[in-house]
């Protein structure tokens, strides 16, 4: 993405961030906390089985070493601020899903080095240590996800009579907000889209299908319950593309090692929406019930 699509993009997910902060109250957190077994989960799943996961997806399909290395940086990436409005939309636990989002931006600074760089040896032949820009991801998480929400829930704690009202028309401006992130990144990749597709397409496909189910199994399989559960898969198969992109271009240098950071970018939309109307027929039938 350009600057001033990136400008955009920001702007929107600061507005998004802000109006999920609505529907949170500090309870909420602390539950996540004095429970950790759901973070310790999520965290194992995204930071271990993720990178796992990856690396058997990019050494199973027969594409080009920089598809491959492309899907080890996404691999190892934290999620991000879409991951948290999916989560929301789903009617997961937002919670859970933000907490993991911000544990996983900082532990990763320190993982991401290695195993962008365990990628470059495996399929490139090469090695060149990354660094990370360490106080510039502190505060891109703080200023895309942590402040909008901590203003959110302020308002729901002092203004919580409206906090309430405009739950429902925020959730509804976000999901607009989403096909229109969709709608401008084909309109913006139009004449790539298709190579791109059909290079990486399938790959990243893959990558995100499997890492959510797998997220989803390992969170039942510790007995955790459902809202968790979706969290955690989202956590898992929804990464932070802009970081993968920018770790692509500007630190790696190399525009093709970005190919399936881009085209997953484009997916994971699609089959979060897949995910978000699945998971809200899910718990509307236990609400029914």
């Amino acid at each position: 993405m350009d600057q001033l699509s990136t400008i955009i993009l920001g702007a929107s997910l600061f507005i998004i961030m802000l109006g999920m902060g609505l529907s949170l109250v500090t309870d909420d957190f602390k539950r996540v906390l004095v429970y950790p077994k759901a973070v310790i989960v999520g965290l194992v799943s995204q930071l271990i089985l993720l990178p796992i996961i990856g690396y058997g997806v990019a050494s199973l399909f027969d594409v080009r070493p920089e598809i491959a290395v492309g899907i080890m940086i996404l691999a190892a990436c934290p999620g991000g601020p879409t991951s948290n409005l999916i989560a929301h939309m789903a009617k997961g636990n937002t919670a859970l899903s933000v907490t993991l989002t911000a544990f996983s931006s900082f532990i990763t600074i320190l993982t991401i080095p290695f195993i962008v760089n365990f990628a470059l040896e495996k399929f490139m032949g090469q090695s060149e240590f990354i660094k990370l820009d360490v106080i510039q991801t502190i505060l891109q998480v703080m200023v895309i996800i942590i402040i909008p929400i901590v203003i959110g829930m302020m308002i729901r704690k002092y203004k919580t009579a409206f906090a309430m009202k405009m739950e429902k028309p925020v959730r509804i401006a976000s999901g607009v907000v989403i096909m229109l992130v969709i709608v401008g990144l084909c309109v913006k990749e139009k004449d790539n889209m298709i190579p791109y597709l059909q290079e990486a397409g399938l790959v990243s496909l893959v990558l995100n299908v499997v890492t959510m189910f797998v997220g989803y199994r390992i969170a039942k399989l510790f007995s955790l319950n459902d809202k968790s559960a979706v969290s955690i898969a989202i956590e898992s198969g929804i990464q932070n593309g802009t970081l993968a992109i920018s770790i692509a271009i500007v630190l790696l240098n190399n525009s093709e090692f970005a190919i399936a950071p881009a085209v997953y970018g484009l997916l994971m939309f699609l089959t979060g929406g897949v995910v978000i109307y699945w998971s809200s027929r899910k718990f509307a039938r236990y609400k029914s019930n």
